[in-house]
């Protein structure tokens, strides 16, 4: 039994003893170990490590639910986060939605946890840094490469009790020419599949590439999106449209068994190996096809989301889950044919290996790196308005021709990948990070036969 699991079940068991046996709780324990080397001016200015371990208790007790955390584990932290949580009980109205605990049920098979990854030190991460700025080959340059250990336990009074481990490694930058900025990113459960010099490399040629910037009218162009880009895409789709509450409250474009997107168009859910191989309800978590060859087959729940859905929980419950809903936070697009996610986004040029065939067949649009800053303007159809960034470049028949200053676009995210709207999916998934660790899209590049872009730097 792990000190996380061993826990988890002495709260369980001080909050029978308080509360009396007819109380529904669970515990979940987590210790969260990460690590940071950031730099900036083509120099390490920043290491910063922190761990922590967190317990979380929820209980139901005579009709009402409350919650509380601590990370203050010795007897007398524990016994206050039992005493305090039941005092909230007893203030909290009843809680007429509350879903019950999870059954005893087994996990799924992980893949085999990365001991290097989770014990890597600043040395490690330096070396990464190291080679990325010697690859730009001196522009300027900036990021970050991260490693993260977490492990958990989880046990309720309905005699679920589960444990797990989960390790990331992550690397993002920039590399910088006279105010043109190149990226290259990249995440894996294994800090060894982060290479240095092809990611310096990759920024460094787009930062080069990105030079003297033309700018187009506003319109709608035909458009090549990079997997940076198309990370962006799942990360709203997943927030807003696959997000069991949404959906139970008819505020998601979700429709269940409807062919909503192209046929090119397979999303997943991979959270196995990625974060713990359980939720904060103890649901065990698996893989979840949420759109397959174009037809939306599920949205990710919590207990809560699927009671009032009339479904079953997926395993996404967090934290807040209750109160912003259920997030699936490892998609997937399946790449197209020939796709090999191994392989190294390398080459010279602003095109990148995922986009570059796309990019050979588009016979007038735009090649776009990344998007930023994106915001909801209308939930259920998820028009999404935001910016380009780190590179746009115009491409006529099938060359790249001109780099393109930074657009304005407001798109809905469904109808671009809609029936008939994908022209092709890239070969290659790519791994990319987000701000949060345990939080990972993997997207290969996608040509989109349309995309609304509706301002430039001149308004």
């Amino acid at each position: 039994m792990s000190a996380e699991l061993d826990l988890a079940a002495r709260v369980v068991e001080l909050t029978r003893r308080l509360a009396g046996p007819g109380t529904e709780a669970e515990v979940v324990a987590a210790h969260s170990a990460e690590a940071l080397t950031r730099f900036a001016n083509s120099a390490i200015h920043q290491n910063v490590a922190d761990a922590t371990t967190t317990v979380r208790l929820r209980l139901h007790l005579d009709g009402r639910t409350a919650g509380g955390s601590t990370t203050v584990t010795d007897a007398a932290g524990l016994q206050s986060l039992v005493e305090r949580t039941i005092a909230a009980s007893r203030l909290s109205p009843p809680d007429q939605a509350w879903p019950g605990l999870t059954a005893p049920t087994p996990l799924r098979d992980s893949p085999a946890f990365d001991e290097a990854t989770a014990a890597a030190g600043p040395h490690e991460r330096a070396a990464r840094v190291r080679d990325f700025v010697r690859a730009a080959d001196g522009l300027e340059t900036a990021g970050f490469c991260r490693t993260t250990y977490a492990s958990g336990g989880f046990a309720n009074t309905a005699g679920q009790a589960v444990e797990g481990r989960a390790a990331e490694a992550a690397m993002d930058g920039i590399a910088r020419l006279a105010g043109a900025d190149g990226v290259a990113r990249r995440a894996s459960s294994r800090l060894t599949d982060l290479d240095g010099t092809a990611l310096g490399t990759r920024a460094a040629a787009k930062a080069r590439a990105g030079g003297r910037p033309i700018e187009l009218p506003p319109g709608r162009y035909e458009v090549v999106l990079e997997p940076t880009a198309v990370a962006d895409i799942l990360d709203n789709l997943a927030t807003f449209g696959f997000n069991g509450k949404s959906f139970a409250q008819h505020q998601s474009f979700a429709e269940l068994g409807a062919p909503q997107f192209d046929r090119a168009v397979t999303i997943l859910d991979e959270p196995l190996g990625a974060t713990l191989p359980f939720d904060q309800e103890g649901t065990p978590r698996d893989t979840l096809v949420l759109v397959d060859a174009g037809t939306t087959t599920a949205v990710s729940h919590d207990r809560t989301s699927a009671a009032e859905a009339g479904s079953t929980s997926t395993g996404h419950a967090g934290a807040a889950s209750r109160s912003w809903g259920p997030i699936a936070s490892n998609l997937r697009l399946a790449a197209g044919p020939g796709s090999d996610a191994s392989s190294p986004e390398t080459g010279e040029g602003p095109t990148a290996a995922s986009a570059r065939a796309l990019v050979s067949g588009m016979r007038r649009g735009l090649l776009i790196t990344d998007f930023w800053y994106t915001r909801v303007l209308d939930q259920k159809s998820l028009v999404i308005t935001g910016l380009t960034r780190n590179g746009v470049w115009l491409v006529e028949d099938g060359e790249v021709t001109a780099a393109v200053g930074n657009m304005r676009f407001t798109q809905s995210y469904p109808q671009a990948l809609g029936p008939g709207a994908v022209l092709g999916v890239g070969a290659e998934g790519v791994a990319l990070p987000d701000r949060w660790s345990g939080v990972r899209y993997t997207a290969p590049a996608l040509h989109l036969q349309s995309w609304n872009l509706t301002g430039n730097a001149s308004g």
